[in-house]
């Protein structure tokens, strides 16, 4: 397992969140004003320079769950609520997302262009607040000066460990299914054609080499595929073309997306069973989420501007319905962790996490906020 992978992990699964977001905010027409103070607050503490600071630590991944607290957190920094069976649906079209541009890196080291590809995307979104562009850039340099010096073998463990910490998830999401790159069951099919890695040849042909190191023969074959040898290397630079395209705004076309639970039973036991195994790393994913969120340093919403409650499927009905699929064992099984040694750092946890506000969201009194129920009607 590699102690690098956490920061690309949690910056890219950000991206795409605020892509998501971004989408539906245009799409609905909701005022301008009140889309960028969402984008903007959620980008600036996604980006706070103590926050940064911690998750550049080296570190291995922890669980999903605790991952996920994280986003709950950064979800709600703004006037902008969800409920629990929205922000599920928003974590897996942002997991989903994510494990599809892992599969289709061309070699290892391109995940770090599909980064900077997010971290291009979400300084367009913030263009009018030099500060948090700011915020951005220094994670950029900080990126560049961790990872670009790093091996071709360091990238494949960091390739390793996000595949590792995806492998069990196979949501469908509709729109990998119209683009037929996902298969019903949830995975994904890998293309045989497109460009083939920098550095490296079209396959087809086998050289033959003596015990001098000198070619004797050649034999061609047939490959089945389609593929063209690459133009050029992206650019690894603060500014540049990066040339692959994945990490960019699929939902930039404004095609409704929508995710689906694959193999429910299947899926379903695997989340339980996640959630009521016991972690023999309990104590350290304490320490961990105490330290990572209390660098968020979030500030209550002020002013006399009304939250709003954000539904991420067509109707509250819909939404109530999924709550109640939910796996029993997710809403009835709750463990116990005791970890009495350090009191301290267990007192802060739980001031943290009071602040969190991810469920039992309040339910906002008639206003115009009321209107944005249905922001994420074709997502």
């Amino acid at each position: 397992m590699s102690v690098r992978t956490l920061p690309l992990l949690f910056l890219n699964l950000g991206g795409e969140m605020l892509y998501i977001l971004d989408q539906r905010l245009r799409a609905q027409n909701i005022p301008g004003d009140k889309a960028r103070k969402v984008l903007n607050d959620i980008v600036s503490t996604m980006f706070n320079r103590k926050f940064m600071e911690e998750l550049f630590k080296p570190q291995e991944l922890y669980s999903k769950k605790a991952l996920r607290t994280v986003y709950d957190r950064l979800a709600h920094a703004s006037i902008m609520r969800l409920n629990q069976a929205s922000m599920d649906k928003l974590y897996d079209l942002m997991t989903m997302a994510f494990k599809y541009q892992v599969l289709l890196c061309p070699r290892p080291k391109d995940v770090l262009l599909v980064t900077f590809n997010h971290l291009d995307a979400i300084k367009g979104l913030i263009q009018d607040s030099p500060t948090i562009l700011h915020q951005v850039d220094e994670t950029f340099r900080q990126l560049m000066e961790v990872y670009c010096g790093l091996s071709a073998g360091e990238f494949q463990l960091i390739r390793q460990t996000l595949l590792i910490f995806f492998q069990d998830l196979h949501i469908r999401v509709s729109i990998f299914l119209k683009d037929k790159v996902q298969n019903s069951n949830g995975r994904f099919v890998l293309p045989v054609s497109g460009p083939v890695p920098w550095g490296t040849e079209v396959p087809g042909l086998i050289r033959m080499f003596n015990h001098k190191g000198e070619e004797v023969k050649k034999i061609k074959f047939k490959h089945g595929g389609n593929y063209v040898t690459a133009t050029k290397e992206g650019s690894f630079e603060l500014y540049g073309d990066r040339v692959l395209k994945l990490g960019t705004n699929m939902y930039s076309l404004n095609r409704p997306v929508d995710t689906q639970t694959s193999g429910a039973s299947k899926n379903s036991t695997s989340r339980a069973q996640e959630n009521i195994a016991p972690n023999p790393l309990a104590k350290e994913e304490l320490n961990f989420l105490a330290r990572l969120m209390g660098g968020m340093e979030i500030k209550n919403p002020s002013g006399p501007e009304p939250g709003f409650r954000l539904n991420l499927f067509t109707t509250d009905d819909e939404e109530e319905q999924a709550a109640l699929t939910k796996p029993e064992e997710l809403d009835n099984k709750v463990i116990n962790i005791q970890a009495m040694q350090d009191q301290q750092r267990s007192e802060e946890l739980a001031r943290i996490l009071g602040e969190l506000e991810v469920t039992d969201q309040p339910r906002w009194s008639t206003s115009k906020g009321d209107d944005l129920l249905a922001m994420m009607d074709e997502l």
